[in-house]
């Protein structure tokens, strides 16, 4: 199987309670993604999304478009690796 593009995002601001995670899910289906999007104790947000390098960072920057306002802060790192995920889910 081959290796695909791997971003571990985290939002934070007033990302809970707000349809984040729900937006997050409409926007995946706009794009050829898979992984998980959830809610972290702490407040943030979690997004784990895999695909084409392309795919992925478009889909990372139009949730952090669409959601802006509740945004204050994005943590991103990205790898290369075996694909993981199938679908998109709230977790």
């Amino acid at each position: 199987m081959p290796d695909v593009h791997h971003e571990t995002a985290y939002f934070t601001g007033h990302v809970q309670g707000v349809g984040f995670r729900y937006t997050v899910l409409q926007v995946a289906r706009e794009f050829e993604v898979s992984g998980f999007v959830s809610n972290l104790p702490d407040g943030r947000v979690h997004l784990e999304a895999e695909g084409s390098p392309e795919q992925v960072n478009a889909f990372v920057a139009a949730v952090e478009k669409r959601m802006h306002g509740h945004v204050r802060k994005v943590d991103r790192a990205s790898a290369v690796r075996a694909r993981q995920f199938q679908g998109f889910t709230i977790k």
